[in-house]
């Protein structure tokens, strides 16, 4: 049959899908012609080859077997199932923790993992379960059950690091929701102002960024108040020397009622205060004292102290104002920024007209330390921020969402319980090179896999395509054999307390002395 234009086409209407129907019905086996930029190149599709994206999991399952997490996780979760033909509890929870390790997001990604035949192994499942079997697993059980099971295992992470001095870090995220779930209010919301959301309350452990727990309440209740009966609830059930050295947050926790809390059990705490006009008061008072020095600190800061008690307050409160110059801007954008910042103007700024702009921090605290310490410690808490971006960037604490706030509440501690254990693996893999997942997920996980079984043994064959390649595998080999030595020599130890040689392990860098001043040379 001739085109319009008179010429013969080469394949007949219909032809090309027809030749592919019957490449599938054949069962794949047929070799397809691909024409490349530069070469033909013959594929053939081999859905039954036992392989997997993320062969380096292996380790991270032998990481977690060693120390009993994932076994315990399973074995306390309240899920039961009584149909006969019900996945089991292992499956469910295997492959929850499969799909965020993955960095999936929603639940409808886990379609992608159940053609996995190679990690399953690792985590003792016998599949892959789909995605409404995981999505339903907790909808109809017990709020105060599943909440005691998940704050068992997360205080299971983290409880060998409490003998040690620790800072707890407060602080609240929002995660916006863009259906009609349960709880999803308009609240507070910087970055899209007006979208509903909910509130997650956290608290983290300083420096190694662990989430000792997360509570998800509907989008008004950003209030620190509303999650501070759950912190000290928590707090009062530490034994004495467990307990934070230092509780610090934000201007929203400047408050007295988290003050209070905090007198009354004899905690020390480090906040930030609103500069509200009270607070603005106490500021041009110290500027245009001429007698106050002002203490340098670290990073372009300088701070003086004073004393300050604001309505509603029911003490008098040491305060540290911190200040450093304002970055000069391009003459293009002065005007902008001058007009921009009109609106925020303090309101003796005519007084020191000729003095240098500063930006200023007041913090309130009940520390005796010096100036440039307390500057420091505060300072520090920046890194909150960054765990916050890697949990909902490349974690799952911006997804996983169900229509009752119950499960979205499971799924926020579940996230936070994996990224602690892959936090903890990839510092126990790299002590002295801590790592976000961005760029240890390419590293330590992802590597082609391919699971061979002989003579009843496994073996899985790994292919990295990393430029490191070399050092990981010298650095995920010394892991197996640190941990398989640990089981080996000494079979009378409990899960605890190799849980707890490996919490040494990761402390080594942090715990070692190191010298206030550099030693002579020569």
């Amino acid at each position: 049959m001739e085109s319009e234009k008179g010429l013969v086409p080469v394949h007949l209407s219909g032809e090309v899908r027809k030749a592919a129907v019957a490449v599938l019905e054949a069962g794949g086996e047929e070799v397809t012609v691909v024409d490349t930029l530069d070469r033909r190149i013959r594929v053939e599709w081999d859905p039954a080859a036992a392989v997997t994206p993320m062969g380096q999991l292996v380790y991270f399952a032998q990481f977690l077997a060693a120390a009993g997490l994932f076994s315990d996780w399973v074995r306390d979760c309240p899920l039961e199932y009584s149909s006969p033909n019900a996945p089991a509890k292992q499956d469910v929870l295997g492959t929850l923790a499969l799909a965020i390790l993955a960095g999936h997001h929603r639940y409808a990604h886990l379609t992608a993992l159940r053609c996995d035949k190679v990690n399953p192994a690792g985590f003792g499942m016998s599949r892959v379960c789909s995605e409404d079997r995981v999505r339903l697993a907790f909808k109809d059980l017990d709020p105060k059950a599943c909440a005691q099971w998940q704050q068992k295992a997360l205080a299971q992470v983290w409880e060998p690091l409490l003998k040690h001095p620790w800072i707890l870090d407060m602080d609240m995220t929002v995660k916006p929701i863009y259906g009609r779930q349960e709880g999803s209010e308009t609240g507070y919301n910087p970055q899209k102002p007006g979208r509903p959301c909910h509130a997650l309350h956290t608290w983290f452990v300083r420096r190694l960024r662990l989430v000792l727990d997360v509570e998800v309440l509907p989008g008004k209740q950003h209030a620190p108040k509303h999650g501070q009966s759950r912190l000290w609830a928590w707090w009062d059930r530490l034994p004495p020397a467990c307990r934070p050295w230092l509780a610090c947050g934000d201007a929203a926790y400047g408050c007295e009622g988290v003050m209070c809390e905090c007198e009354a059990r004899g905690q020390n705490f480090l906040l930030r205060e609103r500069q509200t006009p009270k607070v603005q008061r106490l500021i041009h008072d110290m500027i245009c004292t001429t007698t106050l020095r002002w203490a340098k600190s670290s990073r372009g800061w300088e701070g003086a102290e004073g004393q300050l008690r604001l309505q509603g307050w029911s003490r008098q409160r040491r305060v540290v104002v911190l200040r450093r110059p304002k970055e000069q801007l391009p003459p293009q954008s002065l005007a902008a920024a001058t007009a921009d910042s009109r609106a925020l103007a303090l309101p003796w700024t005519d007084l020191v007209a000729s003095a240098p702009e500063y930006e200023y921090l007041v913090l309130v605290t009940n520390l005796k330390l010096e100036i440039p310490g307390l500057a420091d410690l505060y300072l520090q808490r920046a890194d909150v921020e960054n765990a916050y971006d890697e949990l909902k960037n490349q974690w799952g604490w911006g997804g996983f969402m169900t229509r009752d706030l119950h499960r979205c509440q499971v799924a926020a501690r579940n996230v936070a319980l994996v990224y602690n254990w892959w936090s903890l693996f990839v510092r126990c893999a790299e002590p002295h090179r801590p790592r976000e997942a961005i760029t240890s997920r390419p590293m330590l996980l992802c590597g082609i896999g391919r699971l061979v079984e002989s003579g009843h043994q496994l073996k899985v064959q790994i292919t990295s395509l990393h430029e490191s390649a070399k050092d990981i595998q010298r650095v995920l080999t010394s892991l197996s054999l640190f941990l398989s030595g640990m089981r080996n020599s000494a079979e009378q130890l409990s899960p605890r307390q190799c849980w707890q040689r490996i919490w040494d392990r990761i402390l080594e860098p942090i715990l070692r002395p190191q010298a206030a001043l550099p030693g002579p040379s020569g």
